[in-house]
């Protein structure tokens, strides 16, 4: 069995892995499709995300879809030859944030294709993937498998949405045109947001978005000044949204925030301290609130696709099969070329 392994940064092989044995409340997965995430490609480029470094071999990948191909005896939930779409979270279920209903926040939480536990948690990128039958949710049979793979990324943008509380009829500000900022215009869209406005210094990138959905698009780079106008009179949105993990952008978003506004950070920081301006948190009583993975938003996200309510198809950059994953890493660091690319199996 074939699998994506990192052994450090830019040392992306493709190796032979043993086919684990199957516990009996276990399905066995062929994948089909695995979506580049953001911290798949800092692990490659730069052997860490934030603050948790490579430190073993770590398959890599955790927006996985594919076909049941083997279910142990215990298995109710899905069977033999159905199309799933695999949530990456394992939360412990006994921690104090577990059983408060906030399991994404977990103290032992296994994640896939994650370096912040020793030994790593071992990712989706393989053709033959083991995994517990509940992270299974079926999608319906005439679903492309690269975008049931979307249900993850989506996850995050609905997790992000939910924090940032009712947006029916609101302006929000969104900083960030990449896959997962792209994915928030269309959560946001879903949700009602009356006007969304969407920072970036891709033009391509802000291109997309404004295809799915964002009323309105500044490259802040090219225009450093036009946000001028959504900062006087003590801002203009009524929520941004960071989901660029620029520290400037952060700062963009306490401006152009309405005193008593709420501030959403999704968006990776860089790892240590970062200058956030908490003078003018505090003085527009603004909420700054975070935003980390997710939870019963999975299955929000699986529904969404499946019916059609959230269309992630103008996102979808192109395929590689597995033995071009460094290809396929290139192309998906480069935002004048993609959005969200996927391996395939």
């Amino acid at each position: 069995m074939r699998a994506a392994v990192l052994h450090a940064a830019r040392d992306l092989r493709i190796e032979e892995r043993p086919q684990l044995p199957l516990g009996p409340a276990q399905v066995r997965v062929r994948i089909a499709a695995g979506g580049i995430c953001g911290s798949d490609l800092h692990y490659y480029f730069d052997g860490r995300v934030g603050d948790f470094p490579v430190l073993e071999p770590l398959i890599l990948g955790h927006e996985i879809a594919g076909v049941v191909v083997e279910a142990g005896a215990e298995v109710e939930s899905v069977a033999v030859g159905d199309r799933v779409s695999v949530d990456p979270s394992t939360p412990c279920a006994a921690c104090r944030f577990c059983l408060m209903g906030r399991p994404n926040l977990c103290l032992r939480m296994r994640f896939l294709g994650s370096a912040s536990t020793r030994p790593h948690s071992q990712g989706g990128f393989q053709e033959l993937f083991v995994t517990e039958a509940r992270q299974c949710h079926v999608v319906p049979a005439d679903m492309p498998l690269v975008v049931a793979a979307m249900a993850e990324p989506l996850s995050v943008a609905l997790h992000a949405v939910a924090r940032a509380g009712d947006v029916l009829g609101r302006e929000v500000l969104v900083t960030g045109a990449g896959p997962i900022g792209a994915l928030i215009v269309l959560a946001l869209r879903s949700a009602g947001a009356r006007r969304i406005a969407v920072t970036d210094i891709s033009d391509t990138a802000l291109g997309t978005v404004g295809r799915v959905g964002a009323d309105e698009t500044v490259n802040v780079k090219t225009s450093p000044d036009a946000l001028v106008p959504f900062m006087r009179d003590k801002g203009r949105f009524d929520v941004s949204i960071e989901a660029s993990g620029a520290v400037s952008a952060l700062g963009n978003c306490v401006e152009c925030t309405r005193a008593g506004g709420r501030v959403v950070q999704v968006g990776m920081l860089p790892p240590g301290g970062v200058p956030v301006p908490v003078n003018r948190i505090m003085a527009k009583e603004l909420e700054l609130v975070g935003s980390y993975r997710f939870h019963e938003e999975f299955a929000w996200a699986v529904e969404a696709l499946a019916t059609g309510r959230i269309d992630v198809s103008a996102l979808l950059s192109g395929t590689f099969p597995i033995d071009r994953a460094d290809e396929a890493f290139a192309t998906a660091i480069d935002r004048e070329r993609s959005m969200k690319v996927h391996l395939t199996f």
